[in-house]
C-alpha cells in the first residue's frame, strides 16, 4: 500500500509491529516478521570480519590512525535508508571500508584515506547471462584510477535469478567475482565468471557493483539487470 503520511515525512525502522520504509514509489508499511537465523556461511563470514575489525580498532590502531578515520567520517557523508546524508563515525566508516575486503579475501586498510569522498567508477553499462554456457560476461573500464593499481579491486555481487518482471533486486547478494587492478598491465575486459546459479533464458539477474579503492575508499554501489539468454 503506498500512501503520505499525516504524521511522518520520512520513517525508517518498526514501531508497534509496523515496519516503516520506502521504495522507487514511496513510502511503504508492512508487518514486522522476526527474521530467523540460518547461520549460513556468508553470515559467519561478515560476524568473524566484524570481530576483527572491531578487535583491530581498539587493540591495533593507533590513537592517530583512529583520528584520522574520524576526521574522514566528518567530511565524508553518507546517505542512510530514507535518502538523507548522515555523518558515520569513525570507527564505523573503518567498518565499511574494509568488511568487504576482508569478505573478499582482501588485506584490510587501517590508515585513513586523505581524499573526503567514497570514491568513484565508470559506470558499468550491461552485462550478458548466458544460460547455454551458465556464465556472467561482464564489460568494464579497464582506464579506470583502480583497474591501473595493484591495491583497487572491483567486487562484482550476484543475486538469485528473479522473475523477467521485476524491477528492484534487493538481493541477498553472493560474491561472484573479484577484479584486481594491476599497475601498468590493468585487468583485461570483460570477465566473464561462471554464474552462481543456474539460469534459464527469460530469467532476470541483478549484479551490485562496488570498488574498492587504492586508498582504502569504498564506493557507492550500482546495481545493474540483465535478461538472461538462452
Amino acid at each position: 500500500m503506498l500512501f503520505k503520511s499525516p504524521v511522518f515525512s520520512q520513517a525508517s525502522g518498526s514501531i508497534a509491529g509496523i515496519v516503516y520504509s520506502r521504495n522507487a514509489g514511496g513510502m511503504y508499511t508492512r508487518s514486522r516478521v522476526l527474521p530467523t537465523n540460518p547461520n549460513t556461511l556468508a553470515q559467519q563470514a561478515v560476524r568473524n570480519a566484524m570481530r576483527e575489525l572491531t578487535d583491530a580498532w581498539t587493540n591495533t590502531l593507533t590513537n592517530t590512525q583512529r583520528e584520522n578515520w574520524n576526521t574522514y567520517a566528518f567530511n565524508t557523508p553518507t546517505l542512510n535508508r530514507v535518502g538523507d546524508f548522515t555523518h558515520k563515525t569513525g570507527q564505523q566508516m573503518y567498518i565499511r571500508s574494509n568488511i568487504a575486503r576482508l569478505q573478499a579475501g582482501i588485506p584490510r586498510v587501517d590508515n585513513a584515506p586523505t581524499v573526503f569522498d567514497l570514491g568513484s567508477f565508470t559506470p558499468l553499462i550491461g552485462f550478458t547471462a548466458d544460460a547455454s554456457a551458465s556464465t556472467i560476461s561482464l564489460p568494464f573500464t579497464n582506464t579506470d584510477a583502480w583497474a591501473n593499481d595493484d591495491d583497487g579491486h572491483m567486487l562484482v555481487y550476484m543475486g538469485r535469478p528473479q522473475n523477467a518482471t521485476r524491477n528492484f533486486g534487493k538481493g541477498p547478494y553472493q560474491l561472484l567475482t573479484r577484479i584486481d587492478g594491476a599497475s601498468g598491465t590493468p585487468p583485461t575486459t570483460p570477465v566473464t565468471p561462471t554464474s552462481l546459479f543456474p539460469l534459464a533464458a527469460g530469467q532476470k539477474v541483478f549484479l551490485k557493483v562496488n570498488v574498492c579503492m587504492p586508498d582504502g575508499r569504498y564506493t557507492n554501489p550500482q546495481t545493474i539487470d540483465s535478461i538472461v539468454v538462452a
